[in-house]
């Protein structure tokens, strides 16, 4: 099942579960506006090369949209589609003042400079710039970007509206980024972990962690996680996978992946194949790659009591039913992975008053949210006596329901 039709069918039983108007639950459904830009640059060799920039948004019945943009060859109108709507979902789980948007153009960064990519970024802009906005749209980084495309972003921005540096998030610290924001999504994966285990009477000490998936959001949580006592035994990335039964080094692991650029060939662990690490034995699962890694075909192998969901949609329909009758608790991505779009939502506050938070206002503020998240979430499963994906949709749907009908929406 692809991620749109997923993402639909989950909205679709929480619409039920809520008893929502049958022309409201088709309004909520369908984005705002969709936007398909071309962008032609020159390269360095001085030959032309065109790429596809989408940008999806959503649903602004509760602010500006909000939503990353990422460079991949596989971004395309369904999957920007589905994770615009989930972002939808997300901002409301964590009750910030926002919509839900995503964006991105089909292109592989690794196969650009640095120059290209930058232009690459600034032509897309170009296209896209009087439909963002401070109060609009605010975008922010996502797979193949990063602090210094949002940079780029806003420089490009503020040429036609001013400086403006409200109008991304995940920008480098010097041009208004928010301290806290770079390890924000991986630190909420701690916080909804610790909130979940509290919920069953445990702890994250002792606990045996598997991360697929080991780039900004993995390595963080993996370090945190690892901070806490929790026993990080088996981790992989593109460039491979590694385990170690006793606990990985994952501070020596972090310093092996920035000068070798991946886990392959780290000393401290047995390399494994790839496809193995989601069903290593473990108590604590977190996928944070790409998202449907979980299927029909996987989900009965899979050995940990709990999956925590830091990519996006990494678990299908499918391998949800097979999840829940072994008895395995998964904790939904439209909350477990909220840290980063709330720490976002700290940086577009800060940009507004003109006023910087020390990281600790950050990390204890995040906290916070993340926890009343938790909570919301489990008040709605009991509500609806549902499971927590069903709890949180339930949640995030409900919200943008009523502020739709606030506003005036008429059916």
């Amino acid at each position: 099942m692809n991620a749109l039709a997923a993402t639909n069918r989950n909205f679709k039983l929480a619409a039920r579960l809520l008893g929502l108007d049958s022309k409201l639950e088709q309004s909520l459904l369908i984005p705002f506006r969709e936007i398909k830009v071309e962008c032609t640059i020159p390269k360095d060799d001085g030959t032309l090369a065109s790429f596809v920039g989408f940008r999806v948004q959503h649903d602004n019945a509760r602010g500006p949209m909000k939503g990353g943009i990422r460079y991949h060859p596989e971004v395309e109108p369904d999957e920007v589609n589905a994770l615009a709507q989930l972002m939808t979902w997300k901002t409301a789980v964590a009750n910030i003042p926002y919509g839900g948007a995503k964006g991105g153009i089909g292109c592989n960064p690794s196969d650009l400079s640095i120059s290209e990519l930058e232009r690459l970024t600034r032509v897309f802009t170009q296209k896209i710039h009087d439909l963002i906005g401070v109060h609009t749209d605010v975008p922010a980084p996502d797979m193949g970007t990063g602090p210094q495309t949002m940079a780029w972003i806003l420089d490009e921005y503020s040429k036609f509206h001013g400086y403006s540096p409200a109008v991304v998030t995940g920008k480098p610290i010097d041009l208004g980024g928010s301290l806290g924001r770079d390890a924000a999504t991986g630190r909420g994966v701690l916080f909804a972990t610790e909130a979940l285990l509290n919920d069953h009477g445990q702890s994250i000490a002792g606990q045996k962690v598997v991360v697929q998936g080991f780039g900004n959001v993995g390595s963080w949580a993996a370090q945190l996680i690892s901070q806490r006592g929790g026993i990080v035994v088996a981790v992989s990335d593109i460039t491979g996978a590694i385990r170690n039964s006793k606990g990985l080094d994952v501070a020596s692991l972090v310093k092996h992946v920035a000068e070798n650029r991946g886990v392959k060939g780290f000393s401290g662990g047995d390399a494994i194949h790839p496809d193995s690490i989601l069903t290593e034995d473990c108590d604590i699962l977190i996928p944070a790659a790409l998202g449907g890694v979980i299927n029909k075909e996987n989900a009965r192998d899979i050995k940990a009591k709990f999956i925590i969901e830091a990519a996006n949609h990494p678990t299908d329909p499918e391998a949800d039913e097979i999840l829940a009758k072994k008895g395995v608790i998964v904790l939904p991505d439209i909350y477990s992975n909220s840290g980063g779009v709330t720490v976002s939502y700290f940086e577009w506050v800060q940009n507004i008053q003109g006023f910087m938070w020390d990281e600790d206002k950050v990390n204890t503020e995040l906290k916070t949210y993340m926890n009343r998240g938790f909570k919301d979430v489990k008040e709605m499963c009991k509500t609806h006596n549902c499971d927590l994906r069903m709890g949180a949709f339930s949640l995030g749907v409900n919200r943008v329901a009523r502020a739709t009908l606030l506003r005036g929406w008429e059916a």
